[in-house]
């Protein structure tokens, strides 16, 4: 083990194109889609048949035969077989939680490189069934004669076979998380113009950054896709301003189609490294990860007064910052992931309200207004499109780029998650 932590390096990432949902990728698993962009990973790097420390990667919506996907992913993927896998879910943090535990194992020299990544499939969901069908079907599977099994069989009724869909809905509230995020619009009194002005400059950075070439070398084709399929350049205020309300159908209502991530197909991926490693094998680093958070909230009101359910990142920011000395006005970049923009507009608002901080993150003075025109300069999720698992590598990737075409700089990575949570992390180069 190292005697001092090791610096970690960002050394590149890949991605496949990200689809809508029943589309391009109808037919497509999480094992393929992830298995896709560790190969291109893998042949960017020229990791072929290479054994690395670990690989770490996880999808939101599973089938049960994705018990075990990051390892098989690896197998599949062109890496020796000998490189350890395991999987991991924190529902939309679920790759930057990937990258924050590989980071840290490769600072205490645990290991010296290592992949992050996630892939989720809106198109290819678990159908469930009741529980009196469930139990059917075991007890056939270990009924000892043809007729205990014809017997158990018999006992189904056609009301058993209904399937029940994954619910979109919060187990502790039965509130979808665009219903949640409806509720902290109103709170926080974010228009519907707002929202719509934020989505429009996501679409429209998005897709200048892929008509600048900039996405080239970090996604690559996936069946017949060659591009995020979601991107709507030519969009406008108005066009957005025509979109009905999604959650809340009430003229009170804000949140609409156009101004929430769409349900999302694809995968990411992330390379890290330890900087001396990297400068013995003389790998270029794009960026460093330099400090991680995450956070909770209290969204159901359980323990005092209830927090809105996407604001968790509102509360690791200001602790990340405080570790790291630094304000929040001391960044180059945001990449603010965009479950809603509703969502990134409340955070904002609560960085900027003293009451906010003082009251709710115990602090002397309000964290600040940022600089808008540094928040998400590449697009993000409204625009390119939010694979639950995929999101935080497909971030990282893209800020780790950035910086390195600056050649110095540092940036905020903020992302809100289901059950209350948020994962956060500063990358700097």
């Amino acid at each position: 083990m190292a005697n001092t932590p090791r610096r970690v390096a960002i050394l590149g990432g890949t991605r496949i194109p990200f689809a809508r949902a029943n589309g391009a990728y109808n037919e497509a698993s999480n094992q393929d889609m992830l298995t896709a962009a560790l190969k291109a990973l893998v042949a960017r790097f020229h990791l072929e048949n290479q054994k690395i420390g670990e690989v770490a990667a996880g999808a939101v919506i599973k089938h049960s035969r994705d018990w075990n996907l990051a390892r098989e992913s690896t197998l599949g993927c062109g890496l020796h077989p000998e490189t350890p896998a395991y999987d991991l879910q924190r529902a939309c943090g679920t790759s930057l939680s990937a990258v924050a535990q590989l980071a840290n194992r490769i600072a205490l020299g645990e290991i010296d490189c290592a992949i992050a990544g996630g892939a989720d499939s809106a198109s290819d969901i678990p159908l469930g069934y009741g529980r009196k069908l469930q139990r059917a079907v075991l007890k056939v599977s270990r009924g000892r004669s043809f007729g205990e099994k014809l017997s158990t069989i018999g006992s189904v009724r056609l009301a058993d076979l209904k399937p029940a869909p994954p619910s979109v809905g919060e187990p502790r509230t039965g509130l979808s998380m665009g219903q949640h995020c409806e509720e902290m619009a109103k709170e926080w009194q974010v228009s519907r113009r707002e929202q719509d002005e934020l989505a429009l400059a996501s679409h429209k950075n998005a897709a200048a950054a892929w008509k600048a070439g900039f996405f080239n070398d970090l996604v690559v084709p996936f069946g017949d896709l060659k591009w995020d399929n979601n991107v709507r350049g030519d969009t406008s205020l108005e066009k957005l301003a025509s979109l009905r309300n999604a959650f809340d159908p009430s003229p009170a209502g804000t949140l609409s189609a156009g101004n929430s991530s769409p349900l999302t197909d694809g995968a990411a991926c992330v390379r890290l490294a330890a900087e001396d490693w990297a400068a013995s094998k003389k790998i270029p680093v794009q960026a460093y990860v330099t400090f991680t958070e995450t956070a909770a909230v209290d969204f159901v009101g359980m323990a005092g007064p209830k927090e809105g359910m996407l604001m968790a990142p509102a509360y690791a920011v200001p602790r990340m910052l405080d570790r790291a000395g630094i304000k929040l006005q001391d960044f180059d970049i945001y990449e603010i992931h965009e479950a809603f923009a509703a969502q990134v507009l409340c955070t904002l608002k609560a960085w900027e309200s003293a009451e906010y901080c003082r009251s709710r993150l115990n602090r002397n003075s309000p964290l600040g207004k940022i600089d808008r025109a540094k928040l998400n300069p590449k697009g993000s999720s409204v625009a390119l499109g939010h694979p639950f698992a995929a999101t935080g590598a497909r971030i990282v990737a893209t800020l780790a780029k950035q910086l390195a075409e600056r050649g110095s700089g540092r940036g905020l990575i903020s992302i809100c998650a289901a059950g209350g949570m948020g994962v956060t992390a500063i990358l700097e180069r």
